[in-house]
């Protein structure tokens, strides 16, 4: 049984986010529909195109945008070009400008929180603070690029004066705005991290990257276990992971979209049926 409200909670995960297209695309051809958006990085990305349109229709946007020339150009400058930009600015790789771009493409350059059809909230990290900054409110542009300014990759973003990164440094699949706000059922959109075992590194870039899952899946694993027992959590199935998604480069791998959105799609589909 799905209880209202129902909310649909978006996590980080760069390009390994294109499952979220899949999940997105299973549980609008059944008819379930968000009455709240909460996403963090590449979750705010998705979560305010839904949010903007949550209908079946946003799916070939979502798609297209995912196969636009500027979402190819968000990590697609070549190494030389990355290097001359890091010596520069002395703290990323990446120009910001495809992703604005994009998203002001897809959802306009003043859009507003109070201008989408479902309320949003999106997540990122403040620096001054140290703290979850949830913005609701104003602005939306500015709001998604903080939560998806990726340290190292892209510059902290500013606002009011205040610099803001990842979302995901600190909450990256956000489930506890949607609990705050009295969602009833959640439907988890994660990238498929958490559905991968952990377990002890052997080598020195195993250390880093156990260290970097842990930090990341602390909080959704306290906010899962202080769920209220009236509220329904479903956490959607990803497909799956691909090889070399361990890699230090996966980021960039784009090729793997199509792939990555028609095994989350098949994984939901089935799920929402056992549940059904």
């Amino acid at each position: 049984m799905i209880s209202s409200p129902v909310a649909f909670v978006l996590g980080g995960g760069g390009v390994r986010g294109a499952v979220e297209v899949g999940m997105l695309h299973a549980l609008l051809e059944r008819g379930i529909r968000p009455q709240l958006v909460v996403g963090t990085s590449i979750g705010a990305i998705n979560g305010a195109q839904v949010a903007a349109d949550p209908s079946l229709a946003v799916i070939d946007r979502l798609i297209d945008s995912w196969a636009s020339p500027e979402a190819a150009a968000v990590y697609g400058d070549g190494f030389l070009t990355q290097t001359r930009r890091l010596v520069r600015t002395r703290t990323h790789l990446n120009s910001p400008q495809p992703l604005r771009e994009l998203l002001e493409r897809r959802l306009g350059a003043d859009a507003t929180f109070e201008g989408l059809a479902v309320p949003l909230k999106v997540v990122a990290a403040s620096i001054e603070r140290a703290a979850e900054r949830v913005f609701e409110s104003g602005p939306l542009i500015d709001a998604i690029m903080a939560s998806a300014a990726v340290p190292g990759l892209f510059p902290a973003a500013v606002i009011d004066g205040e610099h803001f990164i990842d979302g995901g440094v600190v909450n990256s699949i956000p489930i506890g705005p949607a609990v705050a706000a009295g969602a009833r059922t959640i439907f988890v959109l994660q990238v498929g991290r958490v559905e991968e075992p952990l377990e002890p590194p052997r080598t020195a870039m195993e250390t880093a990257r156990v260290a970097f899952e842990i930090a990341r899946r602390h909080r959704y694993a306290w906010d899962v276990s202080h769920l209220p027992a009236d509220v329904r959590l479903h956490v959607l199935p990803s497909g799956g992971s691909l090889d070399g998604d361990d890699s230090l480069m996966a980021y960039r791998r784009t090729s793997t979209v199509r792939a990555r959105i028609d095994r989350a799609y098949a994984a939901a589909h089935a799920y929402l049926e056992e549940i059904a």
